[in-house]
């Protein structure tokens, strides 16, 4: 079996996959204060309970956007299947089916690139990917695999976060659409302006970027397909119809595609 790790900022996604199958999935929090021996730990138990043999896994492929993170989580890997995991990076980005612009070889987050890859495969058209994580990004591929750009704006939780870390009155709401626009109490207030200001956001901003991607590539914005991933695509899901695909897993079948390019 695959160990495929996908470490964000928030959260950190541990994956066991056969073949194509998706056997289990765990999430457990990023925290780079904690050591290889408590992730191992935490992880080996995991494994356990779900009556998961170490022996079964015989490799490992690691994302981090977290640089601290990747030193404890190759060596949890290492003690797992005995040898060293494939880390996403530039190291492997020319064996991949998709092109990465080369001022961002060494900026661009390995999420973004498991998901321009799982993408563009599955797809096989000019698509854009929109990752509702603790950034919600939005990149940009052409119909020859060539990354074009990415956009970068807060998460809809950091925002929702940010308002109530910053302000002395107004709660930590749950993202939930309100009856309407018009709220009138904090707390539809508040989700009127996240939620919706959120759908209009989106909306625009993947309107502007098929426009862009059109200018760019020749190909035609109206055929460009609009993939959604990450947890929180379900809040908007409801209230918009510019998404084409959704696919919460996405990430981690980027990581399993290209653990099988690179093997």
């Amino acid at each position: 079996m695959l160990l495929a790790i996908d470490i964000g900022n928030t959260n950190i996604v541990v994956a066991l996959f056969h073949e194509e199958e998706l056997v289990k999935e765990w999430r457990m929090f990023s925290d780079p204060n904690r050591t290889s021996d408590e992730y191992s730990s935490v992880l080996l138990s995991l494994m356990r309970d779900a009556g998961i043999s170490q022996s079964a896994i015989d490799s490992a492929i690691l994302s981090s956007v977290v640089p601290l993170l990747i030193g404890p989580f190759v060596t949890v890997t290492e003690r797992i299947t005995g040898k060293k995991p494939i880390i996403i990076g530039p190291g492997i980005y020319e064996q991949l089916p998709v092109t990465i612009p080369q001022s961002a070889i060494h900026e661009i987050g390995t999420d973004l690139v498991c998901n321009a890859v799982e993408a563009y495969c599955q797809l096989k058209t000019a698509c854009i990917v929109v990752d509702f994580g603790t950034a919600l990004t939005f990149t940009a591929i052409d119909d020859k695999g060539n990354i074009l750009g990415i956009s970068i704006c807060p998460g809809i939780r950091t925002a929702v976060n940010s308002l109530f870390r910053n302000t002395a009155q107004l709660p930590s709401v749950p993202l939930e659409v309100p009856p309407d626009s018009l709220g009138t109490n904090t707390i539809h207030s508040i989700q009127s302006g996240i939620i919706f200001g959120y759908k209009g956001l989106v909306e625009n901003l993947v309107s502007s970027i098929k426009e862009d991607m059109e200018a760019k590539s020749g190909f035609p914005k109206d055929k460009i397909q609009v993939l959604a991933t990450g947890g929180l695509n379900s809040v908007l899901r409801p209230i918009t119809k510019v998404f084409n695909t959704i696919d919460k897993q996405l990430t981690l079948k980027g990581l399993r595609r290209i653990a099988k390019i690179v093997l």
